[in-house]
C-alpha cells in the first residue's frame, strides 16, 4: 500500500473551500484515495462529506494512502496539493 503522512498547509484546515479542492483533485486522480487523521480511521477521500467529518485543522498531520495502480503518483501529488495549501487546482492533478 502507497501511504504519504502530510501536514495540512490550509490554515483553516480541510474545511469549505480546501476540502472541496481536495476532493476534486482526489476525484480527477483516477485513483482511489483513503485519508485519515494521523492514528484514525480512513475514510473515502472522494467524499466531500468524509473529508470535512475529519475535522483536520491546519498544520495537522494527515495520511494519505491507496492500493491502487498509479497510487504513488496520484499520492505525490495529493500530498502536495494538502501540504501548499495551494488555493485551486494545480493543472497536473
Amino acid at each position: 500500500m502507497a501511504e504519504r503522512r502530510v501536514n495540512v498547509g490550509w490554515a483553516e484546515g480541510l474545511h469549505a473551500r480546501p476540502a472541496s479542492i481536495f476532493v476534486r483533485a482526489t476525484a480527477a486522480s483516477g485513483v482511489p484515495v483513503t485519508i485519515a487523521k494521523s492514528g484514525g480511521d480512513p475514510v473515502n477521500a472522494g467524499s466531500m462529506l468524509a473529508v470535512l467529518g475529519l475535522g483536520a485543522q491546519g498544520g495537522e498531520e494527515i495520511v494519505l494512502a491507496s492500493e491502487a495502480e498509479g497510487a504513488e503518483a496520484a499520492l505525490d501529488r495529493l500530498a502536495k496539493l494538502v501540504a501548499e495549501g495551494l488555493e485551486e487546482l494545480p493543472e497536473t492533478v
